[in-house]
């Protein structure tokens, strides 16, 4: 049971897991490297499972997920508590994934809703809104913008709206690339992927010929701002959100004002009975809501 598990041991394993390194644990809690290998190892022992995978990066086993989600929840639930009877006015960190579209628009004036009292230092992951619900599920974050209504198990699921794409590209590119009607040129034309989890020029694609397409110029920049840089110079063209066209005028052109491509995002976190993480999902709520549809 987890009441039976020495918390040492536990929050070792949270220390090794955030560090990434027995070396940066042992820093980080004061103790010898030796003592936090030892500390693993004992737990492991106690569990039955081997819980950390040895390697470079490390990551968990499915029984070290379990471990991990309950050692941060334990973390929050401590700092929460410490906080609201004032015994240390220490900065808490509170992890947070997040997509990078909404990182480069809404989501970072909402956090400064959030109350300078808090004392809260996020620490936010970048990754694709379709496998944000991933860390969760692996307990490396408490919280996620994601693309998935469906809750991960031990977590809330609120809807925050819709993020509108649009394929764009500069009056340049269309003149060279897309002479011809758009279901025949479009296919043909370069593109720009923001990485390759990044699935929405093929979902557009899809959607305009009704079939599978495969466009053999593809460049891949993973940041978002550059990503419309990219698109404004004529290098591709690609889906970008609404928020993000506006500013340019007519240094981007609409290529199909009728088929607009919605992502809906939702706000995931774990269900703890945590003031300061709840303070946060309203913060985000808010700011969705006036920037999302």
């Amino acid at each position: 049971m987890m009441s039976d598990l020495p918390l040492d041991q536990v929050r070792t394993l949270l220390a090794v897991v955030d560090e990434q390194s027995f070396d940066a644990a042992a820093a980080v809690l004061h103790v010898t490297p030796s003592a936090v290998s030892q500390r693993i190892k004992a737990l492991e022992q106690r569990t039955g499972r081997v819980l950390l995978l040895r390697t470079k990066p490390i990551s968990l086993t499915a029984s070290g997920q379990v471990l991990i989600r309950f050692a941060r929840s334990l973390a929050q639930l401590e700092q929460d508590a410490v906080s609201e009877l004032g015994l240390d006015s220490s900065t808490r960190t509170l992890s947070i994934a997040v997509n990078a579209d909404s990182l480069a628009t809404w989501f970072l004036p909402s956090l400064s809703g959030v109350p300078a009292s808090l004392s809260l230092a996020f620490d936010l992951q970048r990754e694709d809104q379709d496998h944000t619900a991933a860390l969760l599920r692996e307990g490396l974050v408490m919280a996620a913008v994601t693309a998935s209504p469906q809750p991960v198990q031990g977590c809330t699921s609120t809807r925050l709206g819709r993020m509108r794409y649009r394929a764009m590209a500069s009056p340049a590119f269309i003149a060279r690339w897309l002479t011809s009607p758009l279901p025949t040129s479009l296919p043909a034309a370069p593109v720009i992927m923001f990485d390759r989890k990044d699935d929405l020029q093929d979902r557009f694609l899809r959607s305009l010929t009704r079939r599978r397409t495969f466009t053999p110029v593809r460049h891949h920049i993973p940041a978002s701002e550059s990503f419309v840089e990219a698109v404004a110079a004529g290098l591709g063209w690609g889906m970008i959100p609404e928020l993000q066209a506006a500013p340019r005028g007519d240094a981007l052109a609409d290529l199909a004002p009728d088929r607009p491509l919605d992502v809906p995002l939702h706000w995931q976190q774990w269900k703890l009975d945590s003031p300061a993480l709840a303070t946060v999902a309203n913060a985000v709520a808010a700011g969705a809501g006036k920037a999302l549809r």
